[in-house]
């Protein structure tokens, strides 16, 4: 049996969706929210319960869990880049986190759960995901900190020979529409371009960056996925990995560029208007983001990651024009 938290969100339905493409149909979904368009996430796939996160962890605490499990998927958190409550945060993103951990430990069960490239802040410390470098990084927001704070208690525990971390960039794909602000620049442009036939970029307010020329690294949820349970049932080596893994392209595209890819796989000429960014974001924008990644490959991932193009493609056409979702 395998537990996905965050089940019903974006990132977890999309695990649970490949996991039953797999024919892995003995799944229970753990999330705070079934309703609305999280419900969407999970019609037509194939799993034993949905469970309450407050139920699930009051299981946990009372050892009333039952069913044997080998494998914990943690994407259960606040995923808010602009959540200023810290100890929200912490209670959602560390503690939670935490409690999970040990229960795994406890019952010997494979513990692999979302980090975040948000980890990284501006990048003086690079996109390496050297475990030693881990406690020198300056996350620019409070989520991020959170992030790096469970990142922190695994390494002060000497856990990352036990648990696996994954630290994802910048996701994009089918089941974000529940994510509001939170949803990926491509999810939000197709409605923008829908609507007003153009689309609005931040300007810069860096002389080495044009407007539009910031760069992230853009992975298609397709390929993260893939990448996470490479950790779990895909890893054809025969040895289990563990560690702390970044979960990206390998990339470093510009606003432009993803725009260009959206207006061509939408059969349009690209529009932009830069606009300023708003203030409570200038502190804690990322200009620059790029995955090594290394150490996934060292770990014997051998799949081919799709292009920006061809993944942007494949989303629009096949899921926002259709406005469909994962489904088997």
């Amino acid at each position: 049996m395998k537990i996905i938290t965050g089940g019903s969100g974006f990132i977890g339905s999309a695990i649970c969706w490949r996991l039953n493409n797999l024919g892995f149909n003995e799944i229970v979904i753990v999330d705070s929210d079934i309703e609305g368009t999280k419900q969407r996430n999970l019609e037509n796939l194939k799993f034993l319960e949905f469970i309450d996160k407050e139920t699930f962890l009051a299981k946990l605490s009372n050892g009333i869990f039952s069913g044997k499990v080998d494998t914990l998927y943690h994407m259960g958190a606040c995923t808010s880049t602009t959540e200023d409550d810290m100890d929200y945060l912490t209670k959602n993103n560390y503690e939670y986190s935490k409690t999970l951990g040990q229960w795994c430990l406890k019952n010997n069960i494979r513990y692999i759960y979302a980090s975040s490239a948000a980890t990284y802040g501006a990048g003086e410390m690079g996109f390496d995901d050297d475990e030693k470098l881990i406690p020198k990084l300056n996350p620019l927001n409070k989520y991020g900190l959170s992030k790096q704070m469970f990142d922190m208690w695994v390494l002060d525990n000497n856990l990352q020979n036990k648990f696996v971390g994954l630290k994802y960039f910048n996701v994009y794909g089918p089941n974000e529409n529940h994510k509001d602000d939170m949803r990926s620049m491509v999810n939000k442009a197709y409605g923008q371009i829908i609507k007003t036939g153009k689309l609005k970029l931040f300007k810069s307010d860096k002389p080495e960056y044009g407007d539009g020329e910031q760069k992230r690294d853009f992975i298609y949820v397709k390929d993260a996925v893939e990448m996470t349970i490479f950790f779990d049932v895909t890893n054809q080596t025969g040895k289990s990995k563990s560690g702390i893994f970044n979960i990206g392209s390998g990339r470093a595209s510009s606003w432009n560029e993803l725009a260009t890819a959206i207006f061509k796989a939408m059969g349009k000429e690209p529009a932009i208007e830069y606009v300023d960014m708003p203030d409570n974001l200038k502190n804690q924008y990322q200009y620059y983001s790029k995955a090594n990644l290394s150490k996934l490959l060292d770990a014997g991932y051998k799949n081919n990651i799709a292009s920006l193009e061809d993944s942007v493609r494949d989303y629009v056409v096949n899921y926002l024009a259709k406005d469909k979702y994962l489904t088997l």
